[in-house]
């Protein structure tokens, strides 16, 4: 299970990366353009969900397209979801608490590349899968 803690440990690790705090909550970016972020839930988004709303932390992650982010709820539905807020938008979010690190790596590190300019991605690019 991941933690905060564990989440800006490994945003932090990649290169150009900052923690900042906008409208309240933490959120990781690259070169100035957010990668990953804390999400909680709005009063729209639980009655949204309703009984399948999570009840711990959520994060934000970008992803590399809609497919990208359908494909992860469809692997992990415990873990990832979405609300009709991010439809049209390349962003996933994760239940924290049911995220594991190897996972929480894999999901910040492509995050990191969607949002990194391209020639950081060139200097420092991320091992193939």
């Amino acid at each position: 299970m991941a933690s905060w803690d564990d989440v800006a440990r490994t945003c932090l690790a990649l290169p150009g990366t900052a923690e900042g705090v906008s409208r309240g909550w933490r959120q990781w970016t690259v070169r100035g353009k957010a990668f990953v972020w804390e999400r909680p839930l709005g009063k729209k988004d639980l009655a949204e969900l309703g009984d399948a709303a999570p009840t711990g932390p959520v994060v934000a992650a970008r992803v590399p397209d809609e497919g990208a982010k359908a494909a992860l709820i469809a692997d992990g539905p415990d873990v990832y979801f979405t609300t009709t807020h991010f439809d049209g938008y390349a962003t996933v979010l994760c239940r924290l608490d049911r995220l594991d690190r190897t996972s929480l790596t894999e999901l910040v590190a492509e995050a990191w590349a969607c949002r990194a300019p391209r020639r950081l991605l060139t200097e420092h690019p991320l091992p193939s899968s």
